[in-house]
């Protein structure tokens, strides 16, 4: 089905009024946005670093589809995932970027976004929870807790971790997002992990990330 044109066309059928035809347009503009990208960047904070790089993004048509941003003590961390427009290879935004970005002492790599899933484990179906240790600082305290959440399949989705070194317990804490899968034994789970907190001389709590929102808000 064809509308009349009502503006240049004078009453004559017009191609750009075709449904089918702006369909297609659409589909277009989607595909060639379908090519996706990351980025990683490291360096000195500073201000106007974001600012610095969404400017780049934007001047060569790219779209920011997340971010992810945070600064360890002085040093500015962020990932970018972004579609960029057909025919921008890496090598092209390596180079806009280097020229943006090694001006402010920054550190970046660019790679494809990998669409190949077939390697990728599925997600089981889970509970959000939120795993908090405090006490005091020694090395591998990471590495131990993490090790009894992966032998259950765990999975960490973010983690916040403040050292300040000492034996004042308030002093060290570490906050783990994890997602816990609902075929995971959660007691035996919880007992194990309260088992290595106190081989490390930690507190430790578990909450649903529902119950830990609603008390920190308060």
């Amino acid at each position: 089905m064809r509308f009349p044109c009502r503006t240049s066309c004078a009453g004559r059928d017009c191609e750009s009024f075709n449904p089918q035809v702006l369909n297609h347009k659409l589909k277009t503009i989607i595909v060639r946005r379908m090519n996706k990208l990351i980025i990683s960047i490291l360096g000195d904070d500073r201000p106007g670093i974001i600012a610095a790089v969404s400017r780049v993004l934007f001047q060569q048509d790219c779209n920011i589809e997340n971010v992810s941003q945070t600064i360890l003590q002085s040093e500015f961390s962020a990932i970018f995932i972004l579609s960029v427009p057909e025919g921008l290879t890496i090598d092209e935004l390596n180079r806009h970027l280097n020229k943006k970005l090694s001006p402010l002492n920054l550190y970046f790599h660019v790679k494809k976004l990998s669409k190949n899933k077939e390697n990728t484990a599925k997600p089981e179906d889970s509970e959000p929870f939120v795993i908090t240790t405090i006490g005091p600082d020694r090395k591998g305290l990471v590495a131990e807790i993490t090790k009894v959440i992966a032998d259950y399949n765990v999975n960490v989705t973010n983690l916040k971790a403040v050292f300040k070194g000492g034996d004042v317990p308030g002093n060290n804490i570490m906050i783990y997002e994890v997602d816990i899968p609902i075929t995971t034994n959660q007691n035996k789970f919880c007992t194990e992990l309260r088992q290595k907190a106190q081989s490390l001389n930690l507190d430790v709590t578990i909450q649903h990330r529902n119950i830990f929102m609603a008390l920190n808000r308060i």
